[in-house]
């Protein structure tokens, strides 16, 4: 027992110390003929090499949910109004609003990259639960649960997703919360920003011990990135440039 206990410290040292996976934030977007949360920008990163693409997803008033990163668009605010409202309106590559069906519809083409789901905060709880529901009924009747990582700024979205599918990867965004707070609601991860992992510099390596996994968001700059992907304990760097990660990522492997 106390060999496999030894065993067990051993894998968690070098998952603390590996490489941060690669998330390109709202798609790789800062490329030509892409656009933020662009089906486009999917297919992109998963052409860049990127372990994952995160994404946002709002629900319009007729109960279709959109991939779209702010709650207004044009004045329009998007839980206010219905998807044949919104439809014909294009992102800066041309490409219309992708309703979740639609973009998961695309990831299904791209089996290599993993999808991170933020489910945005609605107006209320009501709101919280129905785009929840939605959402895990979606993913899972495309068969992309195991490639699907749930994300949100809601403790509600956090708390209803894992009601809904407990063996679910769920990470909280709004950074208020300890790990250890974090593993009592059941949830699988922390995902917060720059300005949080400074504050408390401990929380990366306290998560790891309990077995949650480590996101830090939205790390831009040669010189960020690689102070973050060398920083024990984070296993995942979003940012909005991932050619640049992957390419330090590379570097350090090589060290």
């Amino acid at each position: 027992m106390r060999h496999f206990a030894t065993f067990l410290m051993f894998l968690s040292a070098i998952a603390a110390f590996a490489q941060p996976h690669v998330v390109a934030h709202r798609g790789y977007w800062r490329t030509e003929g892409s656009a933020q949360n662009s089906i486009a920008s999917l297919r992109k990163a998963a052409e860049a090499g990127c372990w994952g693409s995160e994404f946002d997803v709002w629900l319009t008033a007729d109960g279709v949910p959109v991939v779209f990163h702010d709650g207004t668009l044009e004045g329009i605010r998007i839980e206010d109004t219905t998807y044949a409202t919104l439809m014909n309106h294009c992102l800066k590559n041309g490409e219309f609003i992708p309703t979740l069906q639609q973009y998961l519809q695309e990831a299904l083409r791209l089996p290599d990259i993993r999808l991170i789901f933020e489910i945005k905060p609605h107006r209320n709880a009501k709101r919280d639960a129905a785009i929840s529901e939605l959402s895990v009924e979606l993913v899972n009747m495309l068969g992309l649960a195991s490639r699907t990582d749930y994300i949100s700024f809601s403790k509600h979205v956090c708390k209803r997703l894992h009601e809904l599918d407990p063996d679910a990867k769920i990470a909280y965004l709004s950074g208020d919360l300890s790990p250890q707070e974090i593993k009592d609601m059941g949830l699988t991860g922390i995902d917060y920003n720059t300005g949080v992992f400074d504050k408390h510099p401990d929380w990366p390596m306290e998560a790891k011990k309990l077995g949650l996994e480590v996101n830090v968001w939205t790390v831009d700059g040669e010189e960020a990135l690689t102070r973050f992907a060398k920083m024990p304990g984070i296993d995942i760097i979003t940012t909005n440039d991932p050619a640049t990660l992957i390419k330090i990522n590379k570097e350090l492997d090589g060290k």
